[in-house]
């Protein structure tokens, strides 16, 4: 135990003991440097050393495009094709499967093969409507369901005569985004909207209330989401990364269609093109709406 004591006090002082490092002119023998130096200086300078190199190279891997050349590394041009590539065939087949069910149901009803559903229904609407008992309803009840009928009736011609008579001017349209306009309406050059920057993850809204005629992805502008609102006005959002609505839904003014997002070839970066079309022509959406 004692040997084993000296010996590691021995180690502990050669690794203190002090060297001078010298460096002289073979002709004259001048000093021209001298560094004091001990093992343990020697050991902690080379962990030092090598701790950095190491932390450099795993930044370099991790962070910059370098590691391309480092073989079991992925470009990553071939990564985003890849990763858009599947989001494609993932929306292939979701069609490729809803068409299939529609043609199969289309089978159906053709080859009459829809019988093994109604008895199923009759037999369950049978009890149902024989235990519900026969209710009667009161003058005062009579009253106050003539008075709403009545009220509606006139609400809805009201707004049919407005919807039909007036123009575009006479909308409140509601904003879709809270952001920075980046490139304005230019139908000179094709440029059927406005685009606009906002920050990451934001919600886009309907400005008007109307129904999802359009919602798919497209090479070009990414996931796009369209609206046909009354009075021949049609709204349209595209490069969003998330579409929340399908086709045939009914959305209120104020109501979350998309996710802002950098979808499609002609994104550039993170925004919302949106397009306001009248009577078949695109207008200007800075002319109705502020952002």
């Amino acid at each position: 135990m004692t040997t084993q004591i000296k010996k590691r006090k021995k180690i502990v002082k050669n690794l203190k003991s002090k060297f001078r490092f010298v460096v002289l002119n073979d002709q004259t023998f001048e000093e021209r440097f001298s560094l004091r130096l001990s093992p343990m200086n020697i050991i902690v300078f080379g962990g030092t050393i090598g701790l950095s190199l190491i932390t450099i190279t795993l930044y370099l891997i991790a962070f910059t495009p370098l590691r391309e050349y480092i073989p079991g590394y992925s470009d990553v041009t071939m990564r985003r094709n890849l990763v858009s590539m599947t989001l494609r065939a993932d929306s292939l087949t979701y069609k490729m499967s809803a068409q299939d069910r529609y043609i199969a149901h289309i089978m159906e009803v053709m080859n009459d093969n829809i019988t093994s559903v109604r008895p199923q229904r009759d037999s369950l609407a049978a009890p149902l409507y024989d235990s519900i008992k026969k209710l009667t309803s009161s003058v005062d009840d009579s009253l106050l369901r003539m008075q709403i009928e009545s009220g509606d009736r006139y609400e809805l011609s009201s707004v049919k005569e407005k919807s039909f008579s007036s123009g575009i001017g006479s909308y409140s349209f509601f904003c879709p985004l809270k952001g920075a306009v980046t490139t304005k309406f230019n139908i000179t050059q094709k440029h059927f909207g406005i685009d606009i920057v906002a920050g990451p993850n934001e919600v886009i809204k309907s400005v008007l209330d109307g129904t999802v005629l359009i919602a798919n992805w497209t090479s070009e502008t990414g996931y796009v989401i369209g609206v046909q609102h009354s009075n021949n006005l049609f709204t349209l959002y595209k490069h969003n990364s998330a579409l929340l609505k399908s086709v045939g839904d009914y959305v209120k003014a104020g109501e979350v269609l998309a996710i802002i997002g950098n979808t499609g070839e002609y994104s550039s970066g993170p925004h919302l093109h949106l397009e306001l079309w009248y009577n078949g022509s695109p207008v200007n959406p800075l002319d109705y709406m502020n952002f």
